[in-house]
């Protein structure tokens, strides 16, 4: 395994002063070849777009997906103590076993589009601490999940899905969103794993109640997730950003990926050019979330699931804008006339 090209935070947050571009030419030649399919113009609406973009980002003007993956990421959270989810955080570790079995949606979801499933437990049997009293994780062990979701990613992989689990995480990416983007608390937590009214305004006081113990999480994405994110999420944007190198095309999922992206999004406005948005969730706050990191669903299930799965449902809309571009006879090759 080779190190990670970093060492620190620092060293991490200097990975975005020099992103790669996606291949001019291979964009140029995917919008040349869009432009001969036998179709009407524009008549396959974003499917175009979406091909082009994956086009730019594999270097090739007529690609396919063949090495989908999806990596979920599991950690527990210390803010649980705050009463902040409907189900006991032995939870998490029972669905990364049932994961590893093959018996969750994500693994149905994978298995359907072709994809690879890897999961990465991240020290379930410490959760981070509880960030309405400090930071949730200190510098080496924020470190730690950024480098484990660095390695898990497959560099022959050819797109990338993220998912996770952890109780509690739903609360952990809404502290993130509400460091980020402030407004109200109330403006980003959501029911989660299904808590009531009187739970919601707890989770509102929480978030209150992390800003106040984390003020340097407020507007710097890495602070903030360090500070009152987890475990999964800093795994999460490891993973990102090693496909943000490597130039792997990514599906963002729900409100708790999203979160994790909008994070690397401070860190530089291109930091995010290799994403789409996979769905919008039912899960307050994440249209929002969506909106300010300016990408547009692909779907819209009333999803809120978790674990990758509205992201791995979208793997099969990113196939069919490639099966129809790259698969496709151009007017030459048909022997039609395109007018």
């Amino acid at each position: 395994m080779h190190d990670a090209p970093f060492s620190s935070a620092a060293e991490f947050r200097a990975l975005f002063d020099t992103l790669p571009e996606p291949d001019a030419k291979a964009i140029a030649g995917a919008t040349a070849r869009n432009g001969q399919l036998t179709k009407p113009p524009g008549s396959l609406g974003r499917l175009e777009d979406l091909a082009i973009w994956y086009a730019g980002w594999r270097g090739d003007a007529r690609p396919k997906i063949k090495a989908p993956q999806v990596l979920v990421f599991a950690g527990n959270h210390g803010v649980c103590a705050q009463g902040v989810s409907a189900f006991p955080a032995e939870v998490t570790a029972q669905m990364v076993a049932n994961f590893k079995a093959g018996g969750a949606a994500i693994n149905q979801l994978a298995e359907a589009f072709g994809a690879r499933l890897d999961v990465q437990a991240l020290a379930l049997e410490t959760p981070t601490a509880d960030f309405t009293q400090g930071p949730a994780m200190d510098e080496a062990g924020f470190l730690s999940a950024l480098t484990a979701g660095w390695h898990a990613v497959d560099p022959g992989a050819d797109l990338l899905v993220t998912g996770e689990m952890g109780i509690g995480n739903t609360t952990a990416a809404a502290a993130v969103a509400y460091a980020l983007f402030g407004g109200a608390p109330e403006d980003w937590v959501g029911r989660g794993t299904g808590v009531d009214d009187a739970g919601l305004a707890n989770k509102a006081r929480v978030l209150a109640e992390a800003l106040v113990a984390n003020p340097g999480a407020k507007g710097d994405g890495l602070e903030a997730l360090r500070c009152v994110g987890g475990r999964e999420l800093a795994g999460m944007a490891g993973a990102m950003a090693r496909a943000r190198v490597e130039g792997i095309p990514v599906i963002l999922d729900g409100f708790i990926c999203t979160a994790t992206a909008a994070a690397l999004a401070t860190l530089s406005e291109r930091a995010l050019d290799h994403a789409v948005a996979g769905h919008v969730s039912a899960e307050a706050g994440h249209a929002a979330l969506l909106a300010k990191i300016g990408k547009e669903p692909l779907l819209s299930l009333g999803m809120r699931l978790g674990e990758g799965s509205g992201a791995a449902l979208a793997i099969a809309v990113l196939q069919g804008a490639l099966a129809t571009h790259s698969g496709m006879a151009t007017f030459a090759e048909a022997g039609v006339s395109d007018g």
